[in-house]
């Protein structure tokens, strides 16, 4: 599917699967990516660090991200910057989608 330059809602473009994380990459460059991720309830990303700061949007659904250690609870409509560099992780407290924008520059 063609997405540049058309209106869509974010929340159609992944759909949930049962025990998984599907993911689709809208923008894959040099300086960076934006992703859109679904994670099933109990699904989740474990504990890694990234070179770069990680922008966070959760578009629906609920998780709990934790960063060094400290757990927070996000859910849709709100959003969390994982700072580069610092452990951090996510797990799916109900069935979410997310929206994921790494910049490398």
């Amino acid at each position: 599917m063609d997405l540049i330059g058309k209106a869509l809602t974010m929340s159609h473009l992944v759909a949930y699967q049962d025990g998984s994380v599907v993911s689709k990459t809208l923008i894959d460059k040099t300086i960076g990516t934006v992703t859109l991720f679904s994670f099933d309830a109990g699904q989740g990303l474990s504990e890694h660090t990234a070179p770069y700061d990680a922008f966070v949007q959760v578009v629906d659904g609920e998780a709990e991200v934790t960063i060094e250690g400290s757990p927070q609870t996000v859910g849709a409509g709100q959003m969390i910057i994982m700072p580069a560099n610092k452990p951090h992780a996510l797990k799916a407290v109900k069935p979410f989608k997310m929206l994921l924008v790494m910049i490398r520059a």
